[in-house]
Parts: C-alpha cells; structure tokens; sequence
C-alpha cells in the first residue's frame, strides 16, 4: 500500500490538435474547472477537473480521442440540455441520467425445461461463485434464475453492495451462507430450506459460507446493476425489521415451524415463505410436497418458475412429451399451457415462485 501521507492523482489523457479549441468546451459547456496549462507561450497540455474526473488533454498524445459519460440528476444542467456531444479533440462525450427508472421489459413467454443431467455448463461469476442459468431464453430478459454454488466454503471475497432490482430471492438448497443486511441487525445464517428476499437497493454483504453451499437466485429483471457501496459499514447501528425498500420488506423464511396448507393445485400442498404479502404481490414463493393426484391446470400469471429441490416427477404439457424431472431440474410454464404433475416420489419438494402473486389456477380436462 502507499504511504497515507502521500498524495495522488490520476489523470486520464486525451489527444487533442489543437489546444485552444478544447479550453471553450470543456470549462464552459461541460463545467469543468481547469486547474493547470503549459507551456504559457505556446500552450501544449491542460489539465481539467470535475464531475469525479480529471482529464488531461495533451497536443499529439497518442491514445485514441475515448468516450466520456456524464451521469447527472438533472442531464438538462448540462450543455444546454444537449445528450451527446463530440469535442473539438475528438472525444465523445454522453450525458445521462444518473439514476434512470427500472425498467421490466415485457415477458417473451416459452415452455422451458432445464436439466441438470444435460451438463448445463458452470460459470465463474462475483465473488468467485459458480453459476449455472436455469432460463437460457431469460424470458425476454424479464428474469433470470440462477443455480450458484461454492464448492469449497470459507470466507467470502464479497463487499457491501447492493442491486438495482424489481425482485430478489435467495433461496438455500444445500449448506449454509452468512450474511449480513443493512438495518436488520447481525449477520444471518441462512441454512437449507430458508430464503431472503433482498429488496431493491437493500446494502448487504456475503461474509463466509459452508464447503458445497448451494442457492436458487432469481433476479426481475435478468439484466441489473450491482453497485459496491464504499461508505457504509455493515452492520448498521439500528434494527428496523419493518423498513420498505421501494414498497418491499426484507424476508428471513426459515423452514422451522412451518406451516402446510392446501397448494394452488389439488394433491399437492405447500408452505408460504411469507413472500407475497412481504411484496405487496410483486411475488409468492412457496415450498409444495406431494399429498394425491393432480389434474390438469392452467394458470393465468404471468411468470412461473419452478426448481425441483429434491425427489423426482414427470411434467406433462399439451403438445408435449412427458418429462421426467428430478432434483436439481427446472422448468417455466407459460400461461394458459395445460401442464399436470404426475408420478411424484413421497420425497418431492419443489420451489415455486411466481410473479406476480397470487397465480389464479384453473383446472382442465386432459388435452386430446
């Protein structure tokens, strides 16, 4: 590390032909102070600063003109409201809102069924966590559904983060993970069978996790950015278990004590993470065990996710061949498709999320 009585800085630098040109451009359209030029009787560097940035434009440097992003509340403050801009040196310049709204795009529906036995390839993502998507087709980009495990546990190369997101859940299937979240006290351990839901924007920190820990995360919508937060210290001084984060709770479900009921569809029941009524309905996720015979159905939600946790079935649908499923597989259902869940081992548990929630089901005679 350098020494804390040290001072640097960075500077980026940008070509330019002809000096004089940039000074008007980069101090009075863009706003930028400019903190130092040389030589005084021919002028051949600048050096400007603002905006989080320091430029330093130099006459026949080498390096190609580049692209420079402005974010902003107001992009109308700048530049006369102009948003893309080229400087006399070349430089493109962009300007856009800082913290633009989410935006859902709309569901591209597709019957999907993704296989562990069909070697779906493991990728390394953050934090150095391996992940295997579970819905290639992303729906459109509406959502993405992710297998992630850590083969070998310990500490977790991890900082305080959050996301910009409609909907998170972290479900544990095997193992357990530490975590820790903004306003919700000291770090938790989420063991197999529990779930968090992490609101949009929620600060929260991965800190050490089992040997083999695995979890489901879905993600609306597939596409988010994740921002490190550098000044917040987790954990936070207060406890606040009823905060909203855009209108959601965090959830802690853990699977001691739970609760069995009637499923949405008949010979299955299953036990509510506490997820919809958290969400306000942006989603439901529950746990469902096999209890009888299923029938035809069809459902009018619009997504309908499901992982097999444990056990084996077979998956009909209309126009389809059966599939036989076990552990570690999953599958969409779009709406209005006829499905039925037959041949169920006593040992089946599968996870089901669905958004919105609740999902109105209808049942259906058996396809032709």
């Amino acid at each position: 590390m350098s020494d804390p009585e040290t001072e640097i800085r960075a500077e980026i630098r940008l070509p330019t032909s002809e000096l004089r040109d940039d000074l008007p451009f980069f101090t009075r359209t863009l706003g930028m102070r400019l903190d130092m030029i040389y030589p005084a009787d021919d002028p051949q560097v600048a050096v400007f600063s603002g905006h989080g940035v320091r430029l330093r434009i130099e006459k026949g440097a080498s390096e190609p003109a580049g692209t420079l992003r402005l974010l902003c509340d107001d992009p109308d403050a700048i530049a006369e409201g102009a948003r893309r801009l080229t400087a006399p040196n070349g430089t493109k310049v962009e300007i856009d809102v800082l913290n633009p709204p989410l935006v859902l795009p709309e569901t591209d529906h597709a019957f999907v069924v993704r296989r562990l036995a069909d070697q779906a390839p493991w990728v390394i993502g953050r934090a150095g966590m391996q992940y295997r998507d579970l819905i290639p087709s992303r729906l459109g980009g509406s959502i993405i559904a992710s297998h992630i495990r850590i083969p070998d546990g310990g500490p977790v190369p991890d900082m305080v983060h959050f996301h910009k997101v409609g909907f998170q859940l972290i479900f544990c299937i095997a193992g357990w993970v530490d975590v820790v979240y903004e306003d919700q006290g000291p770090p938790i351990r989420l063991t197999a069978g529990d779930c968090f839901i992490q609101p949009p924007e929620i600060r929260h920190r991965v800190l050490e996790a089992s040997d083999g820990i695995e979890v489901i995360e879905i993600g609306v919508p597939a596409e988010h950015v994740t921002e490190i937060d550098h000044d917040m210290e987790l954990p936070t001084p207060h406890l606040r278990p009823d905060r909203e984060w855009q209108g959601q709770k965090f959830v802690y479900n853990t699977v001691e004590g739970a609760v069995w009921r009637p499923f949405r569809i008949p010979g299955f029941v299953c036990r509510d993470t506490t997820i919809e009524t958290n969400t306000k309905g942006v989603a439901g996720v529950e746990v469902v065990r096999p209890d009888g015979e299923a029938p035809w159905t069809t459902h009018s939600g619009d997504i309908l996710f499901t992982f097999v946790m444990s056990g084996k079935m077979t998956l009909e649908g209309e126009g389809k061949s059966p599939f036989a499923l076990e552990q570690g597989d999953a599958f969409v259902i779009p709406p209005g498709v006829a499905t039925r869940y037959s041949d169920p081992s006593d040992d089946l548990e599968l996870l089901e999320v669905a958004l919105p929630a609740p999902v109105e089901t209808t049942i259906v005679d058996a396809p032709a």
